[in-house]
C-alpha cells in the first residue's frame, strides 16, 4: 500500500474529523445525521493516519509531491 496523501491532505482530513467528533459531543449533531458523519470522520481518521486514500487510487489521483529525479 503506497502513500498518495501529502501532508496538508493529510491535516486537513485530521481537522475535519476533529472537528465532526467535536459537534457530536457538543450535541451540535444528533441522530442520522451525526452517524453518518461519524462513520465518514473515522473514514478520514484512517486514511489520514495511513497516508492512502484507496478513492484516490481508484481515480488515479496523487497529492504527494512529486520529486525530481536525480541524474
Amino acid at each position: 500500500m503506497k502513500t498518495n496523501l501529502g501532508n496538508l491532505d493529510r491535516a486537513i482530513r485530521m481537522v475535519a474529523a476533529l472537528v465532526v467528533a467535536s459537534m457530536y459531543y457538543a450535541e451540535i449533531i444528533s441522530g442520522s445525521l451525526a452517524i453518518f458523519l461519524l462513520i465518514v470522520a473515522g473514514i478520514l481518521t484512517l486514511t489520514g493516519i495511513t497516508g492512502f486514500s484507496p478513492m484516490y487510487r481508484a481515480f488515479g489521483l496523487s497529492s504527494l509531491r512529486k520529486t525530481p529525479k536525480k541524474s
